[in-house]
């Protein structure tokens, strides 16, 4: 009889180019490199439920939090945030999906099915708490911290970013054997970096840009402030615009010579040779960006921060050390001043080593892969 081919399926949350996508990607072309029989599916349930919505959705979702930042902070941190320890039901979500999640499950029959978003994770949670599904279920954390919004208790297993993640779980009750430290997964095409970096000063410091995907933020603000900068030491900038056409074009047009914009980059291989290239990066405190930068270990410097999700993960990495935020102002002079202060990188390069003494050696897509072969 021939062996069943194995499914993983994987559940991240709208289709707009977010970290939870990212991190499914990264995710699926280890397990294809592992073992190519293994099929992997990527679907949104939001899509898969109410099909053209999703986009609608997507476009006010990014609007609301361009224009009114604070009252989609207010909303976040009280729905999801405040009180994590309580657990909470949403009803009108489960009404919503719980039978397309059934639906797109009986539809898929997979073997496992890993969540990059606290939405599916919910769905899946509260399935299994009823015994409709015993399918094995993986989190993957792509933020420095938990909300309630994420389903816990039935989640087979969690890949967490850090080990102060791996303390809340456990205090959640979670069996320390079910818990990984990880750190957010990177693409393996993404070289990391193993060994502490030597110090090097340069006469021109490089330094890559990053935010300015999605269009929101305070990334346009920034490059107004940089593109008049004519300073003695100069830093040479690359500006990742993502598929902000809008943003590459006006680049473009500055013909700036110490301000070069890229376009999005698909390549992994061509991203990191650019980060092999740089001395440091300016970005907001999105999850992915920031794993990638720690596992390369190249100092992280965040000029801002959207509500919600990015500014509760910029507090635990300012607290951890693991970034250095800077104030609205000369932001070449305060990032020339850290890089060329040989005792501040190797303390800021020591913190990111015990960072990296604390996740677990094997990859994640080797995790997942003996999961499902087990």
């Amino acid at each position: 009889m021939e062996k069943r081919m194995k499914t993983v399926l994987f559940l991240p949350f709208l289709q707009i180019p977010s970290g939870h996508h990212q991190t499914a990607n990264a995710l699926i072309d280890g397990i294809r490199q592992i073992d190519p029989s293994i099929k992997c599916e990527v679907i949104d349930i939001l899509s898969f439920s109410y099909g053209k919505i999703e986009k609608i959705i997507s476009h006010i979702y990014l609007k609301w939090i361009h224009l009114f930042p604070r009252s989609y902070n207010s909303i976040y941190i009280n729905s999801v945030y405040n009180n994590r320890e309580k657990n909470k039901r949403y009803r009108l979500y489960e009404w919503l999906f719980m039978s397309f999640m059934m639906n797109l499950i009986n539809a898929n029959k997979p073997d496992l099915i890993v969540c990059t978003h606290a939405f599916p994770a919910y769905m899946l949670n509260h399935l299994k708490k009823r015994n409709t599904i015993q399918i094995p279920v993986i989190n993957v954390y792509t933020d420095y911290f938990i909300h309630r919004f994420w389903g816990l208790e039935r989640t087979d297993y969690h890949f967490v970013p850090s080990y102060q993640m791996k303390v809340y779980l456990t205090h959640r009750g979670i069996s320390d054997r079910n818990i990984f430290i990880t750190g957010i997964p990177i693409h393996s095409k993404i070289k990391k970096q193993l060994q502490l970096p030597k110090y090097k000063q340069r006469p021109v410091s490089s330094v890559l840009i990053s935010g300015g995907n999605l269009g929101v933020g305070g990334i346009e603000e920034l490059l107004v402030n940089l593109s008049d900068v004519n300073s003695p030491q100069p830093i040479q900038f690359f500006v990742l615009c993502g598929k902000n056409k809008k943003l590459y074009e006006k680049l473009k047009g500055l013909q700036n010579h110490f301000m070069i914009p890229y376009p999005y980059i698909s390549c992994r291989k061509k991203m990191n040779n650019l980060y092999d290239q740089i001395d440091a990066i300016l970005t907001k405190p999105g999850g992915v960006t920031i794993s990638e930068s720690l596992f390369k270990r190249k100092p992280i410097f965040i000029y801002d921060a959207l509500p919600g999700q990015e500014e509760i993960n910029l507090k635990y990495l300012k607290e951890a050390g693991l970034v250095f935020h800077l104030i609205k102002g000369n932001i070449c002079e305060q990032i020339l001043s850290i890089l060329q202060d040989k005792d501040e990188i190797n303390r800021y390069q020591l913190q990111v080593a015990n960072f990296h003494s604390q996740i677990y050696s094997k990859e994640p897509s080797e995790i997942i892969t003996n999961i499902l072969m087990d």
